[in-house]
C-alpha cells in the first residue's frame, strides 16, 4: 500500500478549490435567500452542510499528514478547516490518533469513538445508569444533540490528562480566539444574527450526518470488537471498519470516507486516493459492506454482545 500514502499536491489543491470555492458560494447564496424565505435558507444548508463534511475530512488528513506532502501546509491548511468546523485540530489530530490505534479493543474503549457497552457491563448496571447509556444512545441525542457538544461546547476547551500538551492547549486556546475574533467582527459589521441563522443550521447538518457516518463504520451488525489479548490491528481494520457504499454524490461530499476499511488499514492514504487503492486490490473485496438504508438502520444497534460476537439491540436483549 506504500505506493499510495504518498500525498498529491496537485489533487489536493484541486480538492481545497472545489471544496471551499462552493462552500463559499453556498454561503453567500444563503445569504440572498435570507431576503427570499428562510425555508430557503434550510433548504440550501443540506449542500452547504455536504461541504462543510468535505472541509472536516480535509482537515482530517492534514491530520494524520496525509493531505500535502508538506507538514507545514498540513498544519496551516488543517488549522483552518479546524476553525470552519469548530474543532481545535491538533487535540483532535492526537484523540483521533488513539481512536485508529484502539478501534475494536474492549479494553481501550473511550478515544474517539461512540461510547459502546457489551450486553455483560449493561446488564451490571443500574437503572439509572442504564436511563443514561440508552439516552445516550438515542439517534437524537446522537445526530442532534451530539454534534453541538462535541462540536460548539466541548471542543472549547482543552481536554485533561497526561497526554495533553503545551501544544494541544495552545491549539485549543488559538482556535477559541479566532473564533471570538470572527464573532466580533461579524458583530461590528451588524451581520452577526445573520451569519449564525445561515451558518449555524449547516453545521448542524454536517454535524449530523457526520456523526452518523462515524457511527456506521464502527457499530454495524458484524462489528469487531475482541478484549486486548485477542485484538489485531490489521483485522480491526478490515473486519471492524464497514466500506460504506454510497451513491457517488454523497461518496463526494463526504470525502471517501464510507473507504473505512481502507483508511484504517492505512490512515497515510489521503482520501482522493482511496477508491483507487481499493479497487486494485482483490483482498478489499471482502470486507464488510453496506449501503445508505442498511447503514440507517444501524441506528438501531446499541450493544455488544461478546457470546454471540455481534452487535444488538435493546430488543433482541428483551427477547433473549
Amino acid at each position: 500500500m506504500a505506493k499510495y500514502q504518498q500525498p498529491i499536491n496537485r489533487a489536493a489543491i484541486i480538492q481545497m478549490c472545489t471544496t471551499l470555492i462552493p462552500l463559499v458560494a453556498g454561503i453567500v447564496l444563503m445569504a440572498f435567500a435570507m431576503k427570499v424565505s428562510y425555508w430557503l435558507v434550510l433548504l440550501l444548508a443540506i449542500p452547504t452542510g455536504g461541504l462543510l463534511i468535505r472541509t472536516f475530512i480535509m482537515m482530517h488528513d492534514c491530520g494524520h499528514g496525509s493531505f500535502f506532502r508538506s507538514r507545514r501546509w498540513n498544519d496551516v491548511v488543517g488549522f483552518i478547516t479546524g476553525v470552519l468546523t469548530f474543532t481545535p485540530y491538533v487535540q483532535w489530530r492526537r484523540e483521533h490518533a488513539i481512536h485508529h490505534a484502539t478501534s475494536g479493543n474492549l479494553d481501550k474503549r473511550g478515544y474517539g469513538d461512540v461510547t459502546t457497552l457489551t450486553v455483560k457491563e449493561y446488564l451490571a448496571q443500574s437503572k439509572f445508569d442504564r436511563f443514561k447509556y440508552r439516552l445516550y444512545r438515542n439517534p437524537v441525542v446522537l445526530l442532534v444533540i451530539g454534534p453541538i457538544w462535541m462540536f460548539l461546547l466541548r471542543a472549547r476547551i482543552p481536554t485533561s490528562g497526561p497526554m495533553m500538551t503545551p501544544k494541544e492547549k495552545l491549539n485549543v486556546h488559538a482556535t477559541n480566539l479566532t473564533l471570538v475574533a470572527i464573532v466580533i467582527l461579524l458583530a461590528a459589521l451588524g451581520a452577526l444574527d445573520e451569519a449564525a441563522a445561515i451558518y449555524l443550521p449547516a453545521f448542524l447538518v454536517a454535524g449530523a450526518a457526520g456523526v452518523w457516518l462515524f457511527y456506521v463504520q464502527h457499530q454495524f451488525e458484524e462489528a469487531y470488537w475482541r478484549p486486548a489479548g485477542q485484538w489485531d490491528y490489521a483485522t480491526s481494520a478490515l473486519q471492524g471498519s464497514t466500506y460504506l457504499k454510497l451513491p457517488k454524490v454523497l461518496q463526494w461530499f463526504s470525502g471517501n470516507i464510507g473507504l473505512h476499511h481502507v483508511h484504517h488499514l492505512s490512515p497515510r492514504i489521503p482520501n482522493y486516493r482511496l477508491q483507487e487503492c481499493h479497487d486494485e486490490h482483490p483482498e478489499f473485496q471482502d470486507v464488510p459492506t453496506i449501503g445508505f438504508w442498511q447503514g440507517m438502520k444501524t441506528l438501531g444497534l446499541k450493544l455488544f454482545d461478546e457470546d454471540r460476537q455481534r452487535m444488538i439491540s435493546f430488543r433482541d436483549l428483551r427477547n433473549r
